[in-house]
Parts: C-alpha cells; structure tokens; sequence
C-alpha cells in the first residue's frame, strides 16, 4: 500500500480572492511555477483576473482543481527553459470551453473531455469564458515506465462525459481526491494505469483499469435492481469474460461485489437523520423486493435494518 492510500493528504489552496488587483497575474504566475507548471498568463479584457486552485501532492503525482474567468495561459520555449516541468500533462474539463494551441495545430476541448500533452512542449490554452477543470501532472519517469513512452509529440483527447471508460473513472477518483471539504484517499497505482489506459498503452495492466471502470460504473448505477454483469461489461466497452476475471482476481465475484456495495450504501442512509423508511432505503440500493432487502441485510450484519440503531 502506498502512503498515499494509507494516508490522507493536506489539500493546499491558493485564491486571488482579496489580493491586489495589479498583481494577481503575477502571484498566480508564482503559484503555478511552484505548485503546478509554469505559464504566463494573460488576461482577455479590462476584468481583474480571478482564480482558485486546490493542490494535493501525491508520491507519484499532483493535482489540481482549477477554477479562474476568462484568460490565457501560455507555456512558450523560453518558459519551458526556464520553468522545465519533465512531466505529462492531463486536463479535465468540467466547466468551459477552451481552445488549445500546439506545433501542428488548434483545439477546441468542451466540458467532459480530457486532453493529454506533453508540459514541455510549447502550448497556448484560452478560456473566453473561464474555466474549472482537474489536473495532474505525472513526471516523465513515471509515464515512461507506465507506458514506454517518453513524451507524447502530439496532444490527445479523450472524452469522459461519455465516451472513454477510463477517462470517465478518472476524472470520477480525481474529483472525489479534490473536494473542498478534504476529498476522499486517491488510488495512485490504479490513477496513473488509467492514464496509461486513455493512451492506449495498457497491455501489462487491463486487470486493473477494467476492475477501476467497473466499480465506477456500479457506484453510478447501484439504483438499478436490473445492474446485471451484461450490464456492467457493455458499460465500460469489455467483454464479460474480462470482467469476471477482473473481479476473480480479487477474490470475489462481480455480483459479490455489487451485493455488498448496496448492503454498505444502505447502512449508511439507515444511519442518516432522519432516517428514511426501509422501502425507500431498498428502492435507492436497487433491491426491486424490501423483504429480499431485509433478509439479505440481516444476514450480512447480523440485525435487521430497523435494528441498526440500537446494534
């Protein structure tokens, strides 16, 4: 286990909120030549520049959520000189759309997709209308090892909202390490192979990413009494042999699995106040029977539901 599962982190923020209007490029600049990567950064019109940013230093990564109105940011050669960053970058895009100048190109990322550049190839990144999105930098050594590659020599998109199953876990386990309130402990192992996943580059390690894609995807359909491994399997774009072999590794079964995430979920809103009715706790777990609930529920923890209380 690495500390990063064992421990929680301290997550650092860094707001422009309150400083001098004059010099909030200039201390953003600072932050993220510190913290982040090195950019210059410009502003679009007369509106003082305005910009939140939440770290989280892993062993094997950082991240970040960033939210700011409209600007541009630039990473030109002599920034890259200066500021070497010897990482990948991945972009996540939860709010705003954002145009990214390259070498051999422009384009255009919207809200649910995922870009993956090379930090120490020159870039240009505009928002017209602000941004929020989650970012992670992985250092060189570290892709290079995951992947066998030792830069990306032209961006990638991926899209999360819909599309691409790892990309869709990811931006998922990153939000969730991200929260303002102190996030959830983050997985790195198993973050950095998605990324690996997202380029393609994962022939030592589908086990992995399949059994991250499928649990992501049964934590956002535990309602469904029908969430069947069909089901689950088609979800993430893999075969239900796959699948099973995922979970077999870990030495349970998919249905296994989903049984006991409902059980625990149900638990948790029977310890809520007030406590909703036992049918409605079923129903939000994806039991399509409350006697079935309740029977399985005594079963794993020994007390009916109604008993949870005083157990």
């Amino acid at each position: 286990m690495t500390r990063s599962q064992a421990e929680p982190r301290r997550l650092m923020s860094f707001s422009t909120a309150g400083l001098p209007t004059a010099q909030r490029v200039a201390l953003w600049e600072d932050h993220n030549r510190s913290a982040l990567i090195g950019l210059r950064c410009r502003m679009l019109g007369e509106t003082p520049f305005d910009g939140t940013e939440l770290n989280l230093q892993l062993d094997h990564m950082h991240l970040a959520r960033v939210r700011g109105n409209a600007h541009v940011v630039e990473r030109p050669a002599e920034v890259i000189r200066t500021s070497p960053s010897d990482s990948i970058a991945v972009y996540l895009a939860v709010l705003g759309e954002a145009f990214f100048y390259h070498e051999d190109g422009v384009l255009t990322l919207r809200p649910g997709q995922a870009l993956i550049c090379d930090a120490d190839r020159p870039f240009m990144r505009g928002f017209s209308r602000g941004l929020e999105e989650l970012a992670i930098k992985v250092p060189r050594a570290t892709f290079r090892e995951l992947t066998g590659l030792d830069e990306l020599r032209a961006p990638l998109v991926r899209d999360f909202a819909q599309g691409d199953a790892s990309a869709r876990t990811l931006a998922r386990l990153v939000d969730r390490a991200l929260r303002p309130d102190g996030g959830e402990p983050i997985d790195e192992a198993t973050t950095l192979h998605l990324i690996a996943g997202m380029t393609g580059r994962i022939a030592a390690v589908p086990g992995t990413v399949h059994l991250a894609n499928a649990r992501a995807f049964i934590e956002d359909h535990l309602t469904d009494p029908g969430l069947t491994a069909a089901r689950v399997a088609a979800g993430i774009a893999i075969s239900e042999r796959h699948l099973s072999r995922a979970f077999a590794a870990t030495g349970t079964s998919l249905p296994q699995y989903v049984l006991a995430r409902r059980l625990e979920r149900a638990r948790t809103l029977l310890l809520a106040h007030p406590r909703p009715p036992v049918a409605e706790v079923a129903a939000r777990c994806g039991f399509g029977s409350t006697k079935y609930f309740a029977q399985t529920f005594r079963t794993h923890f020994g007390h009916r539901p109604t008993d949870l209380p005083r157990a």
